[in-house]
């Protein structure tokens, strides 16, 4: 193995240690942003095709979200989505636990909050029910509800 050869592949390895630091650093706010994006989008009952696609497109926009693929992101949502419709209350108390994991990262708190509202108007509507639940979201989230105007 020539030199050259040795100190490529060194690289490669590198860049795979990054990205799966990078991804056990943020497993905590993919986790959190999953669980808001499935309450939210539950809160008037169905979820809409713009509602998911707002959601991938943010996690895909979002520098430390990037590390995921489509189908992380997918596959985090889909779970929450699945305890919710299950059992309601389970699944929400599990989701507001993971939500709650980002109440000490006040940036990452307010990322999410926003990320919320802009998941529940994608379909140019946000109703009662949602801004009661984006609501919720921020206080768990130790985030003035009124600060978003909710």
């Amino acid at each position: 193995m020539s030199f050259d050869s040795f100190l490529s592949q060194l690289k490669t390895k590198a860049s795979e240690l990054k990205t799966e630091a990078l991804k056990f650093k943020n497993k905590d706010f993919l986790n959190a942003a999953m669980a808001g994006s499935a309450l939210i989008a539950m809160a008037d009952g169905s979820i809409s095709a713009s509602e998911k696609q707002k959601m991938i497109k943010f996690i895909e926009s979002n520098d430390a979200l990037s590390v995921y693929t489509t189908s992380d992101v997918i596959k985090a949502f889909q779970e929450f989505v699945s305890q919710l419709e299950f059992d309601k209350d389970i699944g929400e108390a599990k989701a507001y636990q993971a939500i709650g994991r980002m109440k000490s990262n006040t940036e990452a708190a307010r990322l999410l909050v926003r990320m919320i509202i802009s998941i529940a108007s994608a379909d140019d509507i946000f109703d009662f029910e949602e801004k009661k639940i984006a609501a919720k979201i921020a206080k768990e989230l130790g985030v003035d509800p009124a600060e978003f105007e909710l």
